[in-house]
């Protein structure tokens, strides 16, 4: 252990599996599955072709879980993707991704917290058209959470964790018991060119991997998970099966609730779909099931984010009071200023084209831990790795293939949030360069 490491408060080692499995799902899980299948269906117009688009993000999801186990239990230290990056490519390049990583996060809380204002707002009509001041409300909640120690927020997720998977379990069960009347039953899709169709699967796919984005989430806990060697990939490996079981089986539900036309004109399927279960209050129940994901998901974020700035403060890329760790276990400055750029993007109310650039770059991470695989393969052969990539390097090279192709389309599909992007990564990458270089010169 370096000397820079001694100086930093230690994380609590006190993380089971159950923990590492609930924070992948809940970090997995978003308002994006309640959502997206109607846009899936819509893009391909053919139940075949549903299925397989979804099979096929699970499997990149497992292909990519094991990839990243591998780096992981070499690794099994707080920071994520920040810490293969920085073994595989040095400072700089590390400091462009933790940086960048952390950001998502931080704009994923403050989205998830509007949209848990939004659904507070239809369970409490007197907290509706207050959205800022709720969203505000929210992330202070769950910050007041964390300050109780990491015991408190890791079983808070464990509990929302499991009301998630019986609420989207007893609606799938609830969507196989109604059968559809006869004027929205199943009708044939739409013809597609062969280009027409390969652009149709491309669109589908980007949503798709969106919806599956999080299934890594247990790698920020590597550090205080016991036996984290054989912990994370499981969790992680299991994590990405549970969730592609479970959208398909909610697409399953959806379409025999709905039927194929029912679903593609569907703009948000499960209010539909709740609509068919229970017409009086369908409102409600779609509300309720969509706070439980979106505190699920903010729950598991607001644990991940501070783990990215502690590891960059730990390596003296930060101040040295961002590693300060409670008795509790949290990293309690990491945690403050996680949740004050949090609130300040909330209380701006324009940071939706930032995360959307943001959330194109998810797959950053992804390119940097699949070619970090393969880095670390030539450059370190002999070092330990408990777990090793099953089909190695073929499985690796398909995931990186994937994400790099995803990446290079999109650019080319939105050329101006590419644009941004761009630029995005211009400036980190600049200050991360300099910032790199201040460090080794002192």
């Amino acid at each position: 252990m370096s000397q820079v490491e001694t100086r930093a408060t230690p994380l609590k080692r006190i993380l089971g599996l159950g923990f590492a499995v609930a924070v992948a799902f809940g970090g997995t899980i978003g308002v994006g599955i309640l959502r997206l299948p109607g846009d899936v269906a819509a893009l391909l117009g053919n139940v075949p072709l549903i299925a397989l688009v979804w099979l096929a993000g699970g499997l990149y999801a497992t292909l990519g879980a094991m990839s990243v186990a591998e780096l992981v239990t070499m690794m099994p230290a707080a920071g994520g993707f920040y810490v293969y990056a920085r073994r595989a490519f040095g400072t700089g390049y590390a400091l462009l991704v933790g940086v960048n990583d952390w950001m998502v996060q931080v704009l994923s809380i403050a989205y998830a917290a509007f949209a848990a204002a939004d659904f507070i707002g239809a369970l409490v009509p007197a907290l509706a058209g207050h959205g800022q001041a709720v969203a505000l409300g929210v992330v202070a909640l769950v910050t007041g959470v964390h300050c109780l120690g990491l015991r408190v927020g890791s079983r808070t997720q464990n509990a929302i964790s499991v009301l998630v998977a019986i609420s989207l379990v007893g609606l799938v069960l609830a969507c196989f018991v109604v059968t559809p009347p006869p004027a929205v039953a199943a009708a044939a899709g739409p013809r597609h060119s062969a280009l027409a169709l390969a652009a149709a699967v491309f669109g589908a796919l980007r949503l798709v991997l969106v919806a599956y984005d999080g299934w890594y989430s247990s790698i920020y806990f590597a550090e205080e998970t016991v036996d984290a060697v054989r912990a994370v990939p499981r969790a992680m490996i299991g994590a990405a099966l549970l969730t592609m079981t479970l959208y398909l089986l909610i697409n399953a539900g959806l379409l025999h609730a709905l039927s194929l036309p029912g679903l593609a004109a569907a703009k948000l399927p499960v209010v539909e779909a709740a609509r068919v279960l229970l017409p009086g209050g369908a409102a409600e129940l779609v509300a309720l099931i969509s706070l439980c994901v979106v505190l699920s998901l903010l729950n598991s974020v607001m644990l991940m984010a501070p783990r990215i700035v502690y590891a960059l403060g730990r390596d003296r890329l930060l101040p040295r009071p961002t590693t300060w760790v409670s008795a509790g276990g949290t990293p309690g400055v990491a945690l403050a200023l996680t949740s004050a750029v949090a609130a300040l993007a909330i209380l701006s109310g324009t940071f939706e084209q930032i995360i959307d650039v943001s959330a194109l770059l998810f797959v950053l991470n992804y390119l940097t831990a699949y070619a970090a695989v393969i880095v670390l393969r030539r450059r370190e052969p002999d070092a330990p790795r408990p777990f090793r990539v099953p089909a190695y390097p073929w499985t690796t090279l398909l995931v990186l293939g994937g994400s790099a192709a995803y990446l290079v389309l999109a650019f080319v599909d939105d050329p101006r949030i590419g644009a941004w992007a761009a630029l995005w990564l211009a400036v980190v990458g600049a200050l991360s360069w300099w910032v790199a270089r201040a460090r080794t010169s002192t």
